[in-house]
């Protein structure tokens, strides 16, 4: 949301024809708070957001009120002590867990790896050791326990609804030998039986389809002024979409794919015949 925010800014300002210095003395403030604020670096403040937003000629009352319910949630999201804080450093997974510890819903369409939010400890330290990120066992086993505890937003009294999307190479695919494969599937036929949650296959049969390109996961926010956030991977970064256009975009692909997946119930049938098989 804070990047979401300062981008916003960033266009009222390149709109306007303003240039940094002239903003940043707008405020009383450095050119440097100005490029953290645009980035999404710092929380803002209300009257840093309204004295900015007269200065970029901004008269629309309602958008004017859009962006200080963002920085407002941007900085509630800030305030947040998550459990996950120094149980090891989670580099960029953790301001993902910051927004999926708060979220309402997640759609997640994966093409090669189990969701992370219904994947096995034996599956999650399996990956770590092939990824390499951590030589160390104990930063293993930590990682493996925080994907553990995230689970943890499937059950209570105001669960997370789960709508996963999942190719079936990422069933079939051999991660940690046939026994934790096995194992892993069983897992994700318990989960499909939780009321909050939609498991569907994509078969290799469905043949191209519109997320064909790369996984991602699309986080929605019970508050009605919060717009979805979409996440994506690469092998060096995590990359985020906090724009409407494109986050729309996203939302009309996945239910394409979900459309050409099995039912879940087909679904289920599926990942039932793959266990028997290892």
């Amino acid at each position: 949301m804070g990047r979401r925010l300062g981008g916003e800014l960033l266009r009222l300002r390149d709109s306007a024809g303003k240039t940094q210095q002239q903003a940043a003395g707008s405020i009383n403030a450095t050119g440097t708070k100005i490029v953290k604020m645009e980035r999404g670096w710092v929380p803002m403040r209300d009257p840093d957001i309204r004295v900015l937003c007269e200065f970029y000629g901004l008269d629309d009352p309602k958008a004017l009120a859009r962006l200080l319910d963002l920085a407002r949630l941007d900085r509630e999201r800030r305030k947040t002590k998550g459990w996950w804080r120094g149980s090891i450093d989670t580099g960029a997974m953790a301001e993902y867990i910051a927004m999926e510890d708060v979220a309402s819903r997640i759609r997640t369409w994966q093409s090669s790896l189990i969701p992370g939010l219904v994947q096995i400890p034996e599956y999650t330290r399996a990956l770590a050791v092939a990824e390499g990120r951590w030589e160390d066992p104990d930063d293993i086993e930590r990682a493996a326990e925080v994907k553990q505890k995230r689970q943890g937003r499937l059950l209570g009294e105001r669960p997370l609804h789960l709508h996963a999307v999942v190719w079936e190479a990422a069933l079939r695919q051999q991660i940690g030998g046939p026994d934790v494969t096995r194992t892993q599937l069983e897992r994700l036929l318990e989960i499909a039986e939780l009321p909050n949650v939609r498991l569907q296959v994509l078969p290799f049969r469905a043949g191209a389809h519109p997320c064909i390109a790369g996984p991602f996961s699309i986080i929605s926010f019970a508050d009605d002024e919060a717009l979805d956030v979409v996440q994506s991977d690469t092998i060096t970064d995590m990359i985020w979409v906090e724009n409407e256009i494109e986050s729309n975009t996203y939302s009309t692909l996945f239910d394409r794919t979900a459309r050409l997946s099995l039912a879940p119930r087909d679904s289920v049938l599926l990942i039932d015949n793959l266990r028997k098989e290892k």
